[in-house]
């Protein structure tokens, strides 16, 4: 975890709501010079800070509407710190809340050098990252309703169906049963089906698209590694970014999920670290090449058969997902392609 270290004139903190927001200004000797609820409109929130704009700092905590706010402090040329919500104790430990002490409690933990940041993704692939999510939130729908038909079908002990996920497999689905209600609940998940396909599909040709002209050359690289396609390298490409906001190999993995953290007192183990913290598309992304760099991957194989040998199935592909990592993570520092004898050799 970083921590937003500078020192400014004037630190607003900020508690941001769906309508509204609530403004707390301190001066150099960290006393309250404003404390205003102001709607969510810009012309209202400018005019409120402007007797305090030299240098003057914006901090709020990261929740669904930061979006707007980061773009106006962008454009005006504000400093502006987002906080990360599950490190911001000060503000959720406290006995008692409202919005005016949250956001006196977000400025003077912004003005202390002890304010967690969160990264601030940039507006002009943001929209695009989230139209990524987007479509991994569909497939995992789509993903469900082609369980519930596998699921059913085994409860009424029919003939196996085998990979529905090709429409032309899912003809007569609905035909192997007899009662009237669960043929709507097939037909219902198999409506769904066909119209996520589509909707996926052309998801899928705007981000690729749009990943052309932001940042084409990094796909690509990201690309050169074994079982990476689009789909994958895509991923990768919008939730890592800039690969130079990780200080150290050990920040990306830990962002990624990939490794195992732990907490220690005396010297002795005081339980597991928080395993969801970090961001769990990276983690997705990277499991799944890790699978699909085994296959057509005689290479990959033996290291997957040597760590077999020491370890179970799914550690030895938890250790294989951190090693392409640290290969991504090089790659990109470097600007060099995948090398598989540096892989496996290095």
């Amino acid at each position: 975890m970083q921590y937003y270290t500078e020192r400014h004139r004037h630190t607003c903190g900020v508690d941001l709501h769906g309508r509204n927001l609530y403004l707390c200004v301190l001066d150099e000797d960290r006393q309250i010079v404003l404390h205003r609820r102001v709607d969510c409109d810009e012309k209202k929130l400018l005019r409120v800070l402007a007797p305090y704009r030299e240098d003057l700092v914006v901090g709020v905590e990261c929740m669904f509407k930061w979006y707007w706010l980061a773009d106006i402090c962008d454009e005006h040329g504000i400093p502006f710190v987002l906080g990360h919500a599950l490190d911001m104790k000060a503000v959720h430990g406290r006995k008692s809340g409202n919005d005016k002490l949250d956001a006196e409690r977000i400025a003077r933990l912004l003005g202390s050098g002890m304010f967690p940041v969160a990264y601030v993704y940039p507006k002009e692939m943001r929209s695009t990252r989230d139209v990524m999510r987007r479509r991994s939130y569909l497939v995992n729908e789509r993903s469900s309703l082609i369980t519930h038909i596998q699921v059913t079908n085994q409860q009424y002990n029919l003939p196996e169906l085998g990979k529905i996920s090709k429409p032309k497999n899912r003809e007569g689905i609905i035909e192997r049963f007899q009662d009237p209600a669960v043929r709507a609940s097939i037909e219902a998940d198999i409506s769904v089906i066909d119209i996520l396909d589509v909707v996926i599909k052309r998801l899928e040709r705007i981000i690729i698209r749009a990943a052309r002209g932001h940042d084409h050359h990094a796909f690509a690289l990201l690309k050169s590694v074994h079982g990476i396609g689009d789909i994958i390298g895509l991923t990768l490409l919008y939730e890592i970014h800039d690969i130079n906001r990780f200080d150290s190999l050990g920040g990306f993995l830990s962002y990624g999920r990939l490794i195992k953290c732990t907490k220690t007192s005396d010297g002795k183990p005081k339980g597991a670290g928080n395993r969801r913290r970090g961001n769990q598309h990276l983690k997705w992304a990277f499991s799944e090449a890790a699978t699909l760099f085994l296959r057509a991957n005689p290479e990959g194989q033996k290291i997957h058969s040597r760590l077999l040998k020491k370890h179970c199935k799914a550690k030895a592909m938890g250790i294989l997902s951190a090693k392409i990592a640290r290969s991504v993570y090089s790659m990109l520092h470097r600007n060099t392609p995948f090398d598989m004898d540096l892989f496996v050799h290095g």
